[in-house]
């Protein structure tokens, strides 16, 4: 099976080049991404913020793709889009930065979540992060558009799954705004919500066992 992958703007510019043929393709959207990362390591960068059309209809990463489709890798248009997303990679801060800068923002307010090597006199080994990830995305998206209506913010959220170490960041935030009053208490909202009602959980792994945080051991 062959697919063709059109390259527009700043992701044309990262992989150089504005159009190729892949053959052989993988079944699904979401294969085709991961080839693209691996294929062309500037692209990997932007491509978390990239939309992908196939055959000029916005898909997820679970549509199937079939011989000849014309796959394109559609970079955020001017002004930026929202960024909500929980990934199984290392995250970038810079990523949901770039997401929520633009005009007349002067200032951006920033939180990283990393991973602590001890918990209660405990050494911690690593976390384990589990999310129910299609809901858990439609949670960061309907905190973020509330954060964004209550402050006047551009927000973005990134939140990571699987085995992270002690400090690895586990999530990141930033939201823009006008002054940075507003940016602040936005980041602050935003992290408050996502702990409350986001389904993401995290297991810590000790030397000597370990226990799903809220649950107790």
């Amino acid at each position: 099976m062959a697919v063709t992958v059109l390259y527009f703007a700043g992701a044309r510019d990262a992989a150089g080049a504005s159009r190729e043929t892949l053959s052989p393709a993988p079944a699904t959207l979401g294969a085709l991404r991961a080839q693209l990362s691996e294929r062309h390591p500037g692209l990997a960068r932007i491509l978390p913020r990239c939309r992908l059309a196939v055959d000029e209809d916005f898909q997820g990463d679970e549509a199937p793709l079939r011989d000849g489709a014309e796959v394109a890798v559609i970079p955020p248009v001017s002004g930026g889009a929202p960024l909500y997303q929980v990934v199984d990679r290392p995250l970038d801060l810079g990523e949901v930065v770039q997401a929520v800068r633009g005009p007349g923002r002067g200032a951006v307010v920033t939180f990283t979540g990393d991973v602590r090597g001890e918990t209660r006199g405990r050494r911690v080994l690593r976390l384990e992060y589990e999310a129910y990830v299609p809901m858990a995305e439609k949670k960061l998206r309907e905190i973020g558009e509330a954060v964004a209506a209550a402050h006047g913010a551009a927000v973005a959220i990134v939140h990571r799954v699987g085995r992270l170490a002690p400090g690895e960041a586990a999530v990141v935030i930033a939201c823009a705004c006008p002054h940075r009053t507003p940016a602040f208490r936005a980041c602050e909202a935003a992290i408050e919500q996502l702990k409350k009602d986001v389904p993401i959980w995290k297991r810590e792994v000790f030397e000597d066992g370990s226990e799903w945080v809220g649950l107790g051991p």
